[in-house]
This record gives C-alpha cells, sequence and structure tokens, in this order.
C-alpha cells in the first residue's frame, strides 16, 4: 500500500480502523464522511494524530480526485452511485474485511449466515484459544478486522464474522474454512430478494478451492443447496439428520466424521448454552474446530464451558420472580422465532424497531402456538406486527411507540410470577437506537434499576 492514494467512505468504527491501517501502511489516505468532526466526536480521536487528509462533512463524489481506491464502510450499498462513479474513474473499490484481508496474515476462519454468526464466532474463538492458538475474533462482531491486521503472525487464527454487507465488497478474500449457518429472510430492504441473498452470502466461499473447507447447514434446504456451487471440500453440520461427512447428532451424543464411522466429541446434553438453535452452533464451531486440527477434547471442554454472548438470550435480572432476558441480537423475525421456542414459562415479549421489509407471518404464529402471553409493540414497524399478530388470532398486545422505558413497564405489569420478560425485537434498532447493542445496553440498564415490588 505504500504511496498508494486510498479514499475511506464512512466514519464509522470499521471505517476508522481501515484509515489507521492504510496510513501504518505507508498510504496516502483521505477520509470521508457526511457527517462533520464534531458531529463524529471521539470517535475520531485514533485519528488526529495521524497524517490523514480529512474531508469531513461534503459529498463523497467531490473527494475522489487523485484516488486508485475507495475503502468504503458495510454501512454503504455497492450500488451506490458514488461507487459506480468511482468505478468508472479507475478506482478500486472494495470493503474493509477485503482490505484487512490483503494487509493481515493468519489463518482464516469466516462465518456467515442470517442467524448464529456471533454465538457461533465467539465459541470458535474460545476453541482456538483452548487449544493454545492466538486467535482474533474480528468483524460484523464488532472490533473490525483492520484494527489487528498489523498484528497477525502466519500461524494465527482469525475467526471473522461477516454481514452480508460486508460479503458485497470482497474480491480476493480466501478463508481457509467457511462457515454458511443458516438462510431466512433478512435485509430485503438493501438486497431485494432472497435469491440475491444467497448470492452475496455466497461470496464468502466464491475463492476457495483444494484443501479449503465450507462447512454447511445441512438441515438449511438453501445451504444444503449451495453445495453445487463450492470448488472445494464440503463438510455437513446437522441437527436432525446424518449428514455424509460432518457434525450430527446420534443417541444423544455430538459426533464428527464420516457417516459409517463418527467419532464422539460431546453429549448434547453436556453443551451449556440452551436451545435448539445453539445446538446448531455448537455443530458448526465443532466441524470448523476439527477441520481445523483442534482435538475433540477441547472442543468437548469448551462446549462445557462456553456461556454464549451478550445481548443473546442473555439472562439479566430475575425481579419479583420474573426473568428478564435480554435478546437484542433478535433483529429478523426467524431469530425471534428461536427466542421464543427457547421459552418454555408464560412469556412477554418486546416487538419492534427500524423497517427492513420482513414478513412477520412466521413469527406471529410461532407467539400464537407458544407461551407468549402479551406483546408490546416499539418503534416504526410497531403497528405493522400489531396488525400481523391479529391475522393471527394474537391480540393480546399494545403498543409503546418510541418510549423503550415504557415498554418495559408495560411488560413488568402483564409478567407473572415464574414468567419472563423478553426483548427479542424480530428488528433492527436504528429508528430508537444506534445499534442493536445500544438497545441491549439500555434495556438491561432499564431492569437493573427497577425497584423490588
Amino acid at each position: 500500500m505504500i504511496g498508494k492514494h486510498v479514499l475511506v467512505w464512512g466514519m464509522a468504527r470499521s471505517g476508522v480502523a481501515a484509515a489507521k491501517l492504510l496510513n501504518d501502511a505507508g498510504a496516502y489516505v483521505r477520509i470521508n464522511d457526511l457527517k462533520t468532526a464534531e458531529a463524529l466526536g471521539d470517535s475520531m480521536a485514533p485519528l488526529k494524530a495521524e497524517g490523514i487528509e480529512w474531508r469531513l462533512g461534503e459529498p463523497v463524489e467531490n473527494c475522489l480526485d487523485g484516488m486508485d481506491m475507495m475503502v468504503i464502510s458495510p454501512g454503504i450499498p455497492a450500488e451506490q452511485p458514488a461507487v459506480a462513479l468511482a468505478r468508472s474513474k479507475g478506482i478500486e473499490v472494495i470493503g474493509e474485511v477485503e482490505l484487512a484481508y490483503r494487509l493481515g496474515r493468519g489463518h482464516v476462519v469466516a462465518v456467515t449466515g442470517t442467524n448464529g454468526k456471533t454465538t457461533t464466532t465467539t465459541l470458535l474463538g474460545e476453541i482456538f484459544k483452548n487449544a493454545g492458538r492466538i486467535s482474533y475474533v474480528v468483524g460484523n462482531i464488532g472490533d473490525p478486522y483492520s484494527a489487528y491486521a498489523s498484528q497477525m503472525k502466519d500461524d494465527d487464527m482469525v475467526v471473522c464474522e461477516l454481514s452480508s454487507f460486508q460479503l458485497e465488497t470482497v474480491d480476493t478474500f480466501r478463508p481457509e474454512i467457511s462457515l454458511i449457518l443458516n438462510l431466512t429472510e433478512d435485509h430485503l430492504n438493501r438486497h431485494h430478494t432472497m435469491e440475491n441473498y444467497a448470492a452475496v452470502k455466497e461470496r464468502v466461499f466464491m475463492n476457495q478451492r483444494g484443501d479449503d473447507c465450507v462447512v454447511l447447514n445441512y438441515d438449511d434446504p438453501i445451504t444444503r443447496g449451495m453445495a453445487a456451487h463450492v470448488k472445494c471440500r464440503v463438510v455437513w453440520f446437522s441437527r436432525t439428520q446424518v449428514p455424509p461427512e460432518g457434525a450430527f447428532v446420534k443417541d444423544g451424543l455430538i459426533m464428527f466424521g464420516r457417516s459409517d464411522a463418527p467419532t464422539p466429541v460431546c453429549k448434547v446434553e453436556d453443551v451449556y448454552i440452551p436451545g435448539p438453535h445453539n445446538l446448531e452452533n455448537a455443530l458448526a464451531a465443532t466441524a470448523a474446530a476439527i477441520c481445523a486440527g483442534v482435538p475433540a477434547p477441547v472442543v468437548r471442554h469448551t462446549l462445557r464451558t462456553f456461556h454464549g454472548v451478550e445481548h443473546r438470550i442473555e439472562t439479566v435480572r430475575v425481579l419479583d420472580g420474573v426473568k428478564y432476558i435480554n435478546d437484542s441480537k433478535g433483529t429478523n423475525p426467524d431469530s425471534t422465532v428461536k427466542a421464543v421456542e427457547t421459552m418454555k414459562e408464560p412469556t412477554v415479549i418486546i416487538l419492534g424497531g427500524s423497517e427492513k421489509n420482513s414478513d412477520f407471518g412466521k413469527m406471529c404464529e410461532v407467539i400464537r402456538r407458544n407461551p407468549i402471553t402479551y406483546a408490546v409493540l416499539i418503534g416504526k414497524t410497531g403497528e405493522r406486527i400489531g396488525e400481523a399478530l391479529k391475522a393471527h388470532g394474537f391480540t393480546a398486545f399494545e403498543y409503546a411507540g418510541y418510549d423503550f422505558e415504557q415498554a418495559i413497564r408495560i411488560s413488568r405489569a402483564h409478567a407473572v410470577t415464574g414468567g419472563n420478560v423478553l426483548l427479542s425485537p424480530a428488528c433492527a434498532s436504528f429508528d430508537m437506537f444506534s445499534d442493536y447493542e445500544a438497545r441491549g445496553r439500555e434495556f438491561k440498564r432499564i431492569v437493573n434499576e427497577l425497584k423490588e415490588a
């Protein structure tokens, strides 16, 4: 990158990390965001001492002159006119993940899918750590890949969670092991069709060849069909069937290997994180870890001791006999379905958020059939979810608008001793919060400040 002129467009966490990585690599760096430096605030502190050209608060189209490359934020769709304009000027356009991959080192394991990415990514990081490997857990999980790329050594493990947004802008990216956990309706406001969404997800393995490995969900018809497009080894995971090769359940055990000669890894009942969806995450991580050379006893120990991740079916507090559960990471209907199916007690659920053009029909049917006693609806999609609930015969709900504290107060009023209050919105958070983490933290703050009755 020495001497290369690079524009970094978008100053969220990944953009700041990309700009610093480029500067350290000897590039001439220009940064741009429609927000001013004042509006961006403290997030820009890591770049203040660097020799970087700041072009903030102006249109990106004004910043393309003399650039060789443009690195764009995952939040910027690849179909943006400014992207096409840059390409028409001969400027290479990539994303932050592609940049970090080019400048980083190590053995890369890439995790994508609609649901379960963060849990599986974090679990894999723990497995590699317990195996004595230096590992970096990066990407969509919160820590930008670029923040650590310069530190990585050849033998390190890099476990990268990838969203569809990040996959839009990879080019040479080639993980040694990739995982696609599942595929259900999500982000159709950006990708428009499920076919487009699936095609973007397949970019995770598009450069894999030979001894590389892709781990696919045998139980998901869409991911199962992706095997036809793979040019490397396919290893499966399945909760309900016995695939030709991979991780699966048999006689109450997680097994790994060929179907005719598998090796026991762990008792299903010993997996610490609860729910059938987490069993699937454990199976996927098992397959990837063993393909990476981790011994089965290390995998077994980690499955027994891993406690899960923040904002995913996370118990916050028990108050007056009611358990409050933070599932803010439930940002699409299928993710919320998995959380609802984990509930065994009477549960009040908080639903709603920003619009992603999701179909709430299946979710509402699952709510009607499971122990959900009341729903509190918030945000931009609240009324649309209410209409969907009514259409499926569930009428025990009310609107709290954009008042999050009121939503929690209403939920508390309808909860019963021995039951739950579950935040699993089925929507993104951007109508009320900066991201799902901010929403989850605010839920925890409010709940922890509630006084006993």
